[in-house]
């Protein structure tokens, strides 16, 4: 049986079931495996044509690998850029990066994501500055 925190000098399983919700995005379902103080690690699953509200990861930088669908990433000054990516694809979101993510997809999306830092892993915000 695995454990979210973890245990100093043990391996640990997080199977499907264990799962638990992760910190909310309107728009997006977060599923997390293991958060201990400076790692955050999950599933993160959207629906087609979703898009979800604007956020950061404060302190952490994130690493995003995409198991299916499509992530897309806006990001930037007003949002004006972003990136997709496609499964076998990996996403770097740089600490304090506010952003958002789409799946412009007919098919769910599911991403399996990676943050390392330190704090809270997840502010959401009104949306980037101009």
């Amino acid at each position: 049986m695995g454990t979210q925190s973890g245990q100093p000098g043990r391996v640990t399983v997080v199977g499907p079931s264990e799962r638990r919700p992760g910190p909310p995005t309107p728009g997006m379902e977060r599923q997390e495996a293991f958060a201990t103080q400076d790692m955050w690690s999950g599933l993160i699953r959207t629906a087609p044509g979703m898009v979800s509200g604007w956020h950061h990861h404060g302190d952490y930088d994130t690493v995003v690998y995409v198991l299916s669908g499509r992530v897309k990433i806006d990001f930037g000054a007003g949002g004006a850029d972003s990136v997709t990516g496609r499964p076998g694809d990996f996403i770097r979101v740089p600490r304090d990066t506010v952003h958002r993510e789409g799946n412009p997809s007919t098919e769910p999306a599911e991403a399996l994501v990676l943050r390392v830092g330190k704090g809270p892993s997840t502010f959401n915000v009104e949306g980037p500055a101009s």
